[in-house]
């Protein structure tokens, strides 16, 4: 799965979290430059996933950026720029860490697994 991450300077121990659960950046913007900030109309070719790192952007962008995910079915998630809070977002979007084999999404069992709430 490739993701489109946008906001934060630098990513520190992220991208390794994100190889954890299977995915990729395919892309990332600080979204503080401002030729970040210009409206694109379309997000890359090849994205999967957008992240959004909240505690980085204004809400103008942030809001940009998920229309255009909406607009073309790109799933979202939004956190703050901490590893524990893109593992949480992560893991509420249905996604797991490391394979499973009872995980559907990493091609394990055809059950879904039960989580508790």
């Amino acid at each position: 799965m490739n993701a489109m991450l946008v906001g934060a300077d630098t990513l520190g121990n992220i991208p390794d979290v994100l190889q954890n659960y299977g995915i990729t950046i395919h892309r990332h913007l600080s979204g503080r430059n401002s030729s970040h900030q210009r409206k694109v109309d379309r997000l890359p070719a090849g994205t999967d996933l957008l992240i959004l790192f909240t505690d980085f952007l204004g809400h103008n962008v942030m809001r940009h950026f998920r229309e255009l995910a909406a607009e073309q079915q790109i799933r979202f998630i939004a956190c703050r720029r901490s590893v524990c809070a893109l593992k949480q977002s992560l893991t509420g979007a249905g996604m797991c860490e490391q394979p499973c084999a009872a995980c559907p999404q990493r091609g394990g069992g055809d059950k879904p697994i039960k989580r508790k709430r």
